[in-house]
Parts: C-alpha cells; sequence; structure tokens
C-alpha cells in the first residue's frame, strides 16, 4: 500500500520517530512516503496515512492540527494512525502519571478532525537548551529529567502493527 507519514515538530525528537514508523513499514512492502506537514501541499494519493505531531501544552504543534483539518476531507474513509511524542517518560511520581492522563485530553481536539484506527502517545526527547535557563530549572525541580526517551523498540512494534493491518486491508481489496 501507499503510505502518507506526516509529521510536525519542534525539536526533531517527532521527526526521528516518523522516520523509524516509515522504515518499519517499508520493511514491510508498504511504499512510504515521508514528510513534514509543512512541506505538503496535496494529502491526496495514499492509501493510508500515519500522522503524529510533538506535544505542548497538551495540545499537536498548530501546524500538525491544521494539517488533518486542511486535509480532513482526503483522509476521511482511509485509515490513520496518529500517533503523538510528549514528555511522560522524563517525569518521575505523580508528575509521570499526570503526563499520562494528556493522552485522551490530545486526542479529544485531533478527533474533531479525524477518527483515527488507533493513537499513541510516545515520549520524546528532552534537553534543557529546549526548555531555557529558567524552565530547565522548574522542570527538574519539579522531577524532571532530560534524555532520550523514545522507546524504539514500543515504536517499532507499533509500525509492525500497521503494517500489519494494512497487508489485511490490501488483501481484502485485491
Amino acid at each position: 500500500m501507499k503510505v502518507l507519514v506526516a509529521y510536525a515538530t519542534a525539536a526533531g525528537s517527532t521527526v526521528g520517530v516518523a522516520t523509524r514508523i516509515a522504515a518499519v513499514l517499508r520493511t514491510h512492502g508498504h511504499v512510504v512516503a515521508t514528510y513534514s506537514v509543512d512541506e505538503i501541499t496535496d494529502a491526496d494519493g495514499y492509501d493510508a496515512y500515519v500522522v503524529g505531531s510533538a506535544v505542548h501544552d497538551q495540545a499537536w504543534l498548530p501546524s500538525g492540527a491544521a494539517f488533518l483539518a486542511r486535509e480532513r476531507r482526503t483522509l476521511r474513509g482511509k485509515p490513520v494512525w496518529l500517533f503523538s511524542v510528549g514528555l511522560p517518560d522524563s517525569l518521575r511520581g505523580p508528575l509521570r502519571r499526570w503526563a499520562g492522563l494528556e493522552e485522551p485530553v490530545i486526542l479529544a481536539h485531533l478527533r474533531e478532525d479525524v477518527v483515527p484506527v488507533e493513537h499513541r502517545l510516545f515520549s520524546g526527547v528532552v534537553r534543557a537548551e529546549m526548555l531555557g535557563k529558567l524552565g530547565s530549572l522548574v522542570f527538574r525541580a519539579v522531577g524532571g529529567r532530560f534524555g532520550d526517551f523514545r522507546d524504539w523498540q514500543e515504536i517499532e512494534r507499533w509500525a509492525a502493527d500497521i503494517a500489519d493491518v494494512l497487508a489485511d486491508i490490501d488483501a481484502m481489496t485485491t
């Protein structure tokens, strides 16, 4: 199947997730195009879509949300998977549990434009320079940790699950 993997990224963490998803889909025999949502002028012509964004303040980046709104007619009736990249694994204690609760909040806004097959919230990369001096101090004070928290095995498993569903869809339509 022909799949578009589109992403909105703030500091590069999400593009890494999108690239890994695309690579797994390719190894399963799918034809995959990977683009930033800012580069896409027409999303028509694909059989399926995997779209993701970095999360800031419990919401997708404006460019990611705008892509879904702009392409809602194109996406309607097609299989669409959504992923978000946020902070859950960089936090500890009560804040980590709180961060895990943000997924329904994120998804509620996205469902205004698309009904996904599935949505996943992955952890990304958190670096001190991303938050500024004061933000970094506050982040550390509340138990935040800096580092790369992307779970590549989890991301690859999810992408393989998508590839399997696409293969099943392809088999039913041929």
